[in-house]
């Protein structure tokens, strides 16, 4: 939903894989619980998410 609400204020009715990856940090922040050794090595949620942004294909 989120991807579709960017996508319509930049002037589009569908949506590309860079309104994905945008708003993924914000949309998933809050679902994901890091484990106490990753706490530990002080890495942080966004940074997971951003990164498994990075790895993840876009469809074709």
């Amino acid at each position: 939903g989120a991807a579709r609400a960017r996508a319509a204020l930049d002037g589009r009715d569908y949506v590309v894989p860079d309104d994905v990856k945008a708003l993924a940090g914000s949309v998933l922040r809050h679902r994901l619980l890091l484990s106490p050794a990753a706490e530990i090595e002080g890495k942080q949620v966004e940074q997971l998410v951003e990164q498994l942004v990075e790895q993840t294909e876009a469809p074709r």
